[in-house]
């Protein structure tokens, strides 16, 4: 009887792509993919979503594990707060951060002060956008693993006169190996197909800010084929990502 439901899941899941290759227009497909606006789209959302990965890894890391062994009271509201751009809409994110950086944001104008740059409507501003919204699979991911794993090696390694650091670098880490991967693959991927954040934030300038689901949209307004066959585009590079880089372990352990 599972199968019912689990046939209706799938479809729910596949139908629209086979609805985007039905409409498509499979003779024009290559030339669409192959224009200027479309290539530098391309281009800069594999360059920022791998940019916002790597400010998930090195800001999510030590922040899971903060959330996962820390005793300080409060942290379970700390998690609630991390965790609220899962359930944000991005466009309230975007209006967020534009509040925060831009030009009458209190961090904006010191930012502005010290540098004399402004980060809105940049390429940073599409980094960061990213890595609000993506960072939080990359905590969560990591933080379940560390709760799941519990921490009775650490406290085995502590008591036999590791430092807190060796601690951290010879036996968390790798506890968090697994879990980092398909964290990193989601963080990416989320990164990948962010939208609402980005126009919100970043805008839409074409070879600055312009990612391809924004060209997916721009090109929505004038051509349809053309917004069809980019959106072809970006759920085949998703797919090929998650395809390729997800650990094995998701698969149910090594074969």
């Amino acid at each position: 009887m599972l199968w019912i439901p689990a046939v209706a899941a799938l479809a729910l899941v596949v139908l629209p792509v086979v609805g985007l290759l039905v409409r498509s227009d499979l003779t024009r497909l290559p030339s669409l993919l192959v224009t200027s606006s479309s290539l530098n789209a391309l281009r800069l959302s594999l360059v920022t979503a791998a940019l916002s990965t790597v400010a998930c890894v090195v800001l999510g890391v030590p922040l899971a594990v903060v959330l996962a062994r820390s005793r300080v009271p409060g942290v379970r509201m700390l998690r609630s707060i991390v965790l609220l751009p899962l359930v944000l809409p991005p466009v309230v994110g975007g209006l967020a951060l534009l509040y925060l950086l831009g030009r009458k944001g209190f961090l904006g104008i010191l930012i502005n002060w010290l540098t004399g740059e402004q980060v809105p409507f940049t390429t940073a501003a599409v980094v960061i956008a990213q890595t609000f919204v993506a960072m939080p699979f990359l905590v969560v991911s990591l933080e379940g693993a560390l709760r799941g794993s519990g921490d009775r090696y650490e406290q085995v390694a502590s008591t036999l006169g590791a430092r807190p650091w060796t601690v951290f670098r010879r036996v968390t880490l790798p506890l968090l190996l697994p879990a980092l991967g398909s964290g990193v693959v989601l963080s990416f991927a989320r990164a990948l197909g962010e939208f609402g954040a980005t126009i919100t934030f970043a805008g839409s300038l074409e070879g600055v800010t312009r990612t391809l689901p924004l060209e997916v949209y721009t090109q929505a307004e004038v051509d349809i084929d053309s917004a069809v066959a980019l959106a072809l585009l970006l759920i085949a590079v998703a797919v090929l990502v998650i395809a390729v880089a997800r650990p094995r372990s998701w698969e149910g352990g090594l074969r």
